[in-house]
C-alpha cells in the first residue's frame, strides 16, 4: 500500500527484463527508499542483472519465474507476488514479442506465437490482476501497448493486431475497475531505443526507456487512463487514423 504521502511501496513487473518497465520502477522509487519490486520473467542472466542493478540503487528486488506461453506459470507468478506480503501498488504488464514481421504473416507458428504472448497472455494476466486489485481496493495496472495498435500498417500488421487487442482489453478493463478504485494506464509508445529494438533503424520521434518512464509516472500520478510517448504521437496517429485507405496504403510505414 502507498505510504502516507502517496509513494509506492510494492511493485510487480510482468516482463521483468523490460528496459522501459525497469526505468519506470526506478523513477517510481525516487521518492522513497527500499521500494519492494518483484521482477517476473524467465530465468536468465538479464533478469539476474536487472535485479542486481535495482538492488544497488537501494530497492528490494526479488525474482519470480514467469513464462507468457504457460498459463500456469503466469498464474503462479501473480499469486506468489500478491501473497508475498502487503498490497501491490503498481503492476507493469511489460512483456511482449516484436518478432520478424515479414515472417509472421506467412508462418502459422510465428503468427500464433505473437498472438499468445502479446495478446492471450496479456488478457489472462489482466483477468488475474483485476481479481487481486479489486480485492485490495486500490492500485494501478500499467499496460504497455504501442502506437502500432492505432491502425494496422503493412510493415507490422501482425504485431499491431496483437497490440490492438491488448489495448482494447486494458482500456475496457480500466472502465470496469474504476468503481473499485483501481487505475489502469494504457501506454502507447512509438519507437523506443531498447534491447527489443536493437539493430533496427530508429523511427522519427524515437525515445529512450527513461523518457517513456517519465511519461508513465506522470500518467500514474495524474490519474490518466491513456498516454502516448512522446505526446506528439497522439496527434500524428489521429491524422493517420483518418486517412483514406488508398492513401494510407501508399505511405512508407
Amino acid at each position: 500500500m502507498k505510504d502516507a504521502v502517496g509513494n509506492v511501496q510494492r511493485v510487480l513487473v510482468l516482463g521483468g527484463t523490460s528496459d522501459i518497465a525497469r526505468a519506470a520502477v526506478v523513477k517510481l522509487a525516487t521518492a522513497r527508499p527500499a521500494v519492494e519490486v518483484t521482477l517476473a520473467a524467465r530465468p536468465s542472466e538479464r533478469r539476474t542483472a536487472a535485479a542486481k542493478a535495482l538492488t544497488e540503487l537501494g530497492l528490494l528486488a526479488t525474482e519470480v519465474d514467469f513464462d507468457a506461453t504457460d498459463r500456469a506459470s503466469y498464474s503462479d507468478a501473480i499469486t506468489s507476488a500478491f501473497e508475498a506480503g502487503g498490497d501491490i501498488d503498481v503492476v507493469l504488464v511489460a512483456f511482449g514479442l516484436l518478432g520478424d514481421q515479414e515472417h509472421a504473416w506467412q508462418d502459422l507458428d510465428a503468427a500464433l506465437d505473437l498472438v499468445q504472448v502479446n495478446y492471450a497472455a496479456a488478457v489472462g494476466c489482466g483477468v488475474l490482476l483485476a481479481m487481486r486489485m479489486r480485492a485490495q481496493g486500490h492500485g494501478a495496472i500499467v499496460a504497455m501497448s504501442s502506437v502500432a495498435a492505432e491502425r494496422p500498417r503493412r510493415s507490422n500488421f501482425v504485431y499491431g493486431s496483437t497490440k490492438a487487442g491488448l489495448d482494447a482489453f486494458y482500456t475496457g478493463l480500466g472502465d470496469a475497475l474504476a468503481v473499485d478504485g483501481v487505475q489502469v494506464l494504457v501506454v502507447r509508445p512509438g519507437f523506443v531505443r531498447s534491447a527489443m529494438t536493437a539493430g533496427l533503424r530508429a523511427a522519427p520521434l524515437a525515445q529512450s526507456p527513461e523518457q517513456v518512464a517519465d511519461i508513465i509516472v506522470a500518467g500514474l500520478r495524474s490519474g490518466r487512463s491513456t498516454v502516448w510517448s512522446p505526446p506528439a504521437l497522439r496527434w500524428v496517429m489521429s491524422v493517420l487514423r483518418h486517412l483514406p485507405r488508398a492513401v494510407f496504403r501508399r505511405l512508407p510505414l
